[in-house]
């Protein structure tokens, strides 16, 4: 968590949603700290502030548990992008995004972008053992210099417990295709009231990434970022327009006079 008191003030806030599990902690470590760390799962919420160029943008970890279900509302409110997370090797948790998660957006700006993720690609897809820079780049995380066995395939396994390091090695089955987060993205579109026309297209706002390998981590956020350029700009220029008014500095000596010579 920052330090408070050393903290500026955010232009925008991007939020992430989804179930336990599903990695959106591990997403945010990536991202921020450049490596991948074991988790246990969020209680209630946690943030860091992202310094983009001239512009500091909030991100926000929410809790997928039942319990803390009620705070994601809260978390979402204002925000200008939420990126709804799922575990491609768990269906239920796409389920949970249209069934627990996205009416939590309902207090989120008129105008938010929404970006639908699958993490843990790297259990289905031994190509995404490659992490991908922000640029486009691939690179191997080991080095290059080790010799590489093929994974073992595996026809169809359970959905996976929280750590996918019991299976290392091994290539999941894939529940979750990209037709199916497809369809679901198109259906947020309507449930949010949104012209498909006019938004942005689905397979640019479907993003399968890995937060252990880093693969397309860099994309994700960086292409939100690009995205809520617009609204950063438009708040900066609300905020001109309509400066705050500091309560201490304008209750000076004329303010006392003013409330001595008051009947």
């Amino acid at each position: 968590m920052p330090d408070l008191s050393k903290m500026k003030k955010p232009d925008v806030k991007v939020v992430l949603l989804g179930d336990m599990n599903v990695g959106k902690t591990s997403l945010l470590h990536r991202y921020m700290e450049r490596k991948f760390k074991d988790t246990v799962s969020t209680v209630g919420g946690a943030f860091f502030l992202k310094q983009w160029g001239p512009y500091n943008i909030s991100i926000w970890d929410t809790a997928g548990r039942e319990q803390f279900h009620g705070l994601g509302s809260m978390y979402c409110r204002g925000a200008a992008a939420v990126i709804l997370t799922y575990d491609v090797t768990n269906w239920q948790s796409l389920a949970e995004i249209e069934e627990r998660f996205l009416s939590l957006t309902d207090t989120a700006n008129h105008d938010c972008i929404y970006a639908l993720v699958g993490n843990k690609a790297d259990l289905t897809d031994p190509k995404v053992h490659l992490s991908q820079d922000a640029d486009g780049q691939t690179k191997d995380p080991t080095g290059g210099d080790e010799e590489r066995t093929e994974p073992q395939v595996l026809s169809a396994v359970p959905t996976p417990p929280a750590s996918p390091t019991s299976f290392s090695g091994l290539v999941l089955h894939k529940q979750v295709t990209r037709d199916d987060a497809l369809s679901l993205y198109e259906r947020i579109l309507r449930y949010k009231g949104l012209d498909e026309k006019s938004s942005l297209p689905a397979d640019k706002m479907c993003f399968e990434t890995s937060a252990k390998t880093g693969y397309n981590v860099d994309v994700l956020f960086e292409t939100l970022f690009d995205l809520v350029l617009p609204s950063i700009l438009r708040k900066r220029h609300e905020n001109r327009e309509s400066p705050t008014v500091d309560l201490e500095d304008s209750g000076g000596v004329g303010s006392k006079r003013a409330r001595s010579s008051c009947c």
